[in-house]
C-alpha cells in the first residue's frame, strides 16, 4: 500500500525483532546442540542436551526461564539489520557480526553441569563488547565473520530460491487460498528445510569460530579460520558433526520467517 520505504523498512526491523524475541529460545538451544561434543568422536563425550524439547527443559533447569533468553539484546541489535540483511546478506551479516558474537558468548554460557564450548564469563552484553574490545580491538569484534558471511548468503539464496516455488506449489495444489497466511506459512515451513539442510553446516561453522578461545595475538585456539573448522568437525565429528543443531535450525528457520513477514504485514495494515 502507501507506506513510504523508510518506514517500510522500519516495520521489517520492528517484525524481525519481534520474532527474535519468540524465536531466541530456539537460538540458545541450537547453540548448545553445535557446540555439544566439539572436535570429540561422537559417542565420546557427554551429552547434557538431547534433542530440542529437552535440551529446552535443561537449559530452564540449570539457568532459569531467564536462560531462555540469554543474547537476546544481542539479538535484538542483529535482528534488526537480518531483517534489512534480506536485501543484502552479506552487507548485514558484516554489520551484525560483533552482536552476533556476542550474542553466542552469552548464549554458550551456563553452569559447569551442563556447560559445552569454551566458556567466556562475560557478566552481561555491555562487559562482553567492552572486554572483547579490551583484549582483542576493533579487530576481536570481527572475529569470526569468515562463518557469518557465507551462512547469510547461502542462507538466503536458499531461502529467496524456495520460498516463492513451495508457496505456489501449496496454492497450486489447493490446499490454502493464495496469498492466504496459511499459504505463507506453509510454504515458509517447506522452505524451512531446504534453507536448514543448506545453512546448518555454515551456521554449525559459524557458531564455532564465534565462541572458540582466542591466544591473545587473537588467533583461534581450536581452529584457523572457515576450512579449518570444516575439516576438524569433518574429522574428528564426523559429517554428521556439521549438522549439529539442524533441528532447532529448523524450527527457528520457519517460524521466524513467518513471524517476521506476519508481524511485518500486520504492522503496515496498521
Amino acid at each position: 500500500g502507501g507506506v513510504p520505504p523508510a518506514i517500510d523498512l522500519v516495520l521489517g526491523a520492528a517484525g524481525g525483532c519481534l520474532a527474535c524475541v519468540l524465536t531466541n529460545p530456539l537460538e540458545v538451544v541450537k547453540t548448545r546442540l553445535q557446540l555439544q561434543g566439539e572436535l570429540s568422536a561422537p559417542g565420546s563425550h557427554p551429552r547434557p542436551y538431547r534433542g530440542v524439547l529437552r535440551a529446552v527443559g535443561a537449559v530452564c533447569r540449570h539457568d532459569g526461564l531467564r536462560g531462555l533468553q540469554q543474547g537476546l539484546a544481542a539479538g535484538l541489535l542483529s535482528g534488526g539489520t537480518v531483517a534489512a540483511g534480506a536485501v543484502a546478506g552479506a552487507v548485514g551479516a558484516v554489520v551484525g557480526s560483533p552482536a552476533y558474537l556476542v550474542k553466542t558468548h552469552l548464549q554458550a554460557q551456563t553452569k559447569s553441569a551442563v556447560a559445552v564450548g569454551h566458556q567466556h564469563n562475560h557478566e552481561n552484553i555491555t562487559s562482553a563488547f567492552k572486554s572483547i574490545y579490551k583484549q582483542h580491538g576493533v579487530a576481536g569484534l570481527w572475529r569470526g565473520v569468515t562463518g557469518a558471511v557465507p551462512r547469510v548468503a547461502v542462507g538466503s539464496a536458499a531461502q529467496l530460491a524456495t520460498f516463492t516455488s513451495a508457496k505456489d506449489w501449496v496454492c497450486q495444489h489447493e490446499w490454502f487460498t493464495e496469498g492466504s497466511w496459511s499459504a505463507v506459512l506453509a510454504g515458509g515451513m517447506v522452505s524451512g528445510v531446504a534453507v536448514a539442510v543448506t545453512m546448518t553446516p555454515f551456521d554449525v561453522v559459524s557458531t564455532r569460530l564465534y565462541n572458540q578461545p582466542v591466544h591473545p595475538d587473537g588467533r583461534g585456539k581450536l581452529y584457523r579460520g572457515f576450512f579449518d573448522c570444516v575439516l576438524q568437525i569433518s574429522s574428528k565429528e564426523g559429517l554428521l558433526g556439521l549438522y549439529k543443531g539442524i533441528g532447532a535450525v529448523y524450527l527457528r528457520l520457519g517460524p521466524h520467517t513467518v513471524l517476521s513477514l506476519f508481524f511485518w504485514d500486520e504492522l503496515r495494515k496498521m
